[in-house]
């Protein structure tokens, strides 16, 4: 299995001081003049040194790259060009050559102070929106909103500033107006809206504010190293264990209340049957300590103080959704216990297709992502969670219920756990190599699936797109590879690279108060083929055309990304070579797209997706913008009536909604089913 790298591979070598900072004033009226701590600074230097002696990308750090931070920073701050003025940003130039040696050096004082301007014109842009709702608004003139300013230049003055806001707040009205909006109703919920952006604003810290500076430094060295702060990094976390010890709600900040959105089932808050949707949590008490009052409070910081261990007791002063701070709030105590986030994990179903009056069955396995609870599985829980074990419940089951054949779905699956990718390969080989690693020292390692049993041995197919990335392309890839099963559907994401999750405590005593952390790449994975999926990806055997174009979306679309190359091949075994069969299932996939609606309307998806996002205005007269909005809206309903009709079902009438039990149909995923369907039942393609 893949060597975990660990920190006593860190050089704690130190940079010299250079040069003494340059002075510069970071407060700035207008703005929440956020200044950097002692400990973001060492962990600034910090990272400067882990990007440069561990990571696979050999770089240096000087001014060329300094240049790309600085660029990356402006694009992180106001990629869309709305809020800065081009004499900020000729002020700001000072810096372009320099932060390379900041980085170095832990001095984030320039950073610092781009971020105080940005915040400063950010709320300036709101306070304006407000004074402009005063306004009446003429949307009989044939004017236009730019929204998409990303290729423009920035703006000259506040004059020409306003100019462009004064056209978006135009839009924001005009697009509830169109909604049948009343005047006054409208102005209070776009007062509403702005007053709440401006009290989020005032929220916002220095942790904040850090966090995007390092990504524009971590992002210029690979698109995957990344740096967590302790929020971030409690996510990710909970992201990649797929559970958490908390009351098992999903919360939301809304007019300065912390406010429940959705309930986990089963889990502590549904017990008790003492919460509801939309009611507000005023004040946190842990056991019997007193309530500490979140009105008004970040949402993550919140967060914290409701989260908590296992067994530990948490008490919440609540109010309904109707009720206000003068009304007398409900007290409610909750045991904290470990939530599995169930909604996140693998799925399966089951769905039937029909070919010359047989009914095949096939098993439908959903995986959001490559997931596993390392903490539990190494304190010894033999019901820790994870992909693999999850997948193999759900295979165990199919079998039982005499499925024709299974189909993974790792469409929008952006990975995860390498070891998941590997383990997962072995429920359906018996043997072998899944996977070839290389570390930043160019050392080649062979992980390979162990375990001789196999879960599923019958008919496979996997479902891929633009956006199954790290691991689903392991995964794929080894199943292609060994000729096990049949890819289907795009193109995936290219990226082919490997990080190792480093805890900032792990790398030194002073960083022990805090859990940020580092997502370093130290590592590049290639196929057992010897190719790597790093900027081509996974390319399916049965191809269908995507949306979502490779210079846009996709790893050959970020600019620092590490190339495609390759090495040796593996040693291994193929289980059967499936370049005819894939052949033959490729001749009748295309006899049947000739003829279908579903795909006709795909590639008509693909040029309008190009159509739109060639766009970068949208009208401000009443009268042409709900012209075309209902030419949308009559298109789209006709498109939608005409395959409920081939589907034998009754047609939708204007603003109809589509009945709740109602499974949405998924073209790929029935046509990936009659793809399994001619691999099974024709015997001249089952035969080769």
């Amino acid at each position: 299995m893949l060597k975990r790298v660990f920190l006593g591979l860190f050089i704690a070598a130190t940079i010299a001081c250079s040069a003494a900072p340059r002075i510069t004033d970071i407060d700035v009226p207008g703005s929440n003049n956020l200044k950097p701590d002692p400990r973001q600074s060492l962990v600034t230097k910090e990272i400067a040194e882990l990007v440069t002696n561990l990571g696979y990308k050999k770089i240096s750090l000087n001014d060329s790259l300094g240049s790309v931070i600085f660029n990356n920073y402006l694009k992180d701050l106001d990629g869309n060009k709305s809020y800065f003025l081009a004499s900020d940003i000729k002020d700001f130039e000072q810096y372009r050559t320099t932060f390379d040696d900041d980085m170095k050096n832990g001095d984030l004082t320039a950073a610092f102070y781009m971020f105080n301007v940005y915040q400063k014109r950010y709320n300036e842009r709101l306070q304006y929106s407000l004074k402009e709702l005063q306004n009446k608004f003429d949307f009989t003139k044939p004017e236009t909103y730019t929204y998409d300013r990303e290729k423009l230049p920035y703006f000259k003055n506040i004059e020409e500033s306003n100019q462009s806001w004064a056209k978006k707040v135009k839009y924001d009205y005009l697009n509830l107006k169109l909604s049948n909006q009343k005047d006054s109703v409208i102005k209070a919920n776009l007062t509403k809206r702005y007053d709440n952006l401006l009290s989020q604003s005032k929220k916002i810290n220095n942790q904040d504010a850090f966090q995007i500076i390092m990504t524009a430094f971590t992002s210029s060295i690979d698109p995957h190293t990344s740096y967590f702060n302790p929020a971030n990094a409690a996510n990710f976390n909970i992201d990649m264990a797929r559970s958490l010890e908390g009351i098992g709600a999903t919360l939301s900040s809304e007019n300065d209340f912390v406010t429940i959105k959705s309930i986990v089932p089963g889990g502590p808050a549904d017990k008790i049957k003492k919460l509801a949707i939309d009611d507000k949590i005023i004040g946190v008490a842990q056991g019997n300590e007193e309530f500490v009052d979140v009105v008004g409070w970040r949402l993550d910081n919140a967060i914290e103080l409701i989260r908590g261990k296992k067994g530990t007791t948490v008490r919440l002063k609540i109010l309904s959704k109707n009720q206000d701070l003068s009304a007398t709030p409900k007290i409610i105590s909750i045991v904290r216990d470990k939530i599995i986030l169930e909604d996140q994990s693998v799925q399966k179903k089951i769905k039937s297709i029909t070919k010359d009056g047989k009914t095949y069955n096939y098993g439908i396995i959903e995986i959001p992502a490559f997931y596993a609870d390392w903490k539990a599985m190494q304190a010894g829980n033999p019901n820790y969670k994870s992909t693999t074990r999850d997948v193999k419940m759900i295979l165990d089951s199919l079998k039982n219920e005499n499925v024709d054949g299974v189909i993974i779905d790792l469409r929008g699956n952006g990975g995860g756990s390498l070891n998941e990718a590997i383990d997962l390969t072995g429920l359906f080989i018996t043997k072998g190599p899944v996977v070839q690693v290389k570390d930043y020292r160019g050392k080649v390692e062979v992980d390979e699936d162990e375990d001789p049993s196999v879960s599923w041995s019958g008919p496979l197919a996997i479902m891929t797109d633009r956006f199954s990335a790290s691991a689903s392309e392991i995964f794929a890839g080894a199943i292609q590879d060994y000729g096990r099963g049949i890819i289907i559907g795009n193109t995936t994401y290219g990226k082919g690279t490997v990080q190792s999750a480093i805890a900032m405590k792990r790398i030194d005593s002073k960083f022990s108060d805090k859990d940020d952390q580092i997502n370093l790449t130290m590592g590049k994975f290639y196929r057992i083929n010897g190719n790597s999926t790093q900027h081509k990806g996974v390319i399916p055997d049965i191809l269908f055309p995507t949306v979502f174009p490779a210079d846009k979306y996709g790893e050959s679309s970020e600019p620092s990304a590490l190339p495609f190359d390759t090495i040796r091949s593996s040693n291994y075994t193929k289980v059967a070579d499936l370049k005819p069969t894939i052949a033959e299932l490729n001749v009748l996939h295309n006899q049947r797209m000739k003829t279908s609606k579903d795909y006709e309307y795909l590639l008509q998806d693909i040029q309008e997706f190009k159509k739109k996002d060639a766009e970068t205005t949208l009208p401000l007269n009443e009268e042409e913008l709900k012209k075309q909005r209902d030419e949308q809206e009559e298109k789209n309903l006709k498109r939608d009536n005409d395959l409920r009709k081939l589907r034998g079902l009754p047609p939708l009438k204007k603003g109809e909604a589509k009945p709740l039990k109602e499974e949405n149909f998924d073209f790929i995923q029935n046509e990936s089913m009659k793809i399994m369907t001619d691999y099974i039942a024709d015997p001249k393609i089952a035969k080769k």
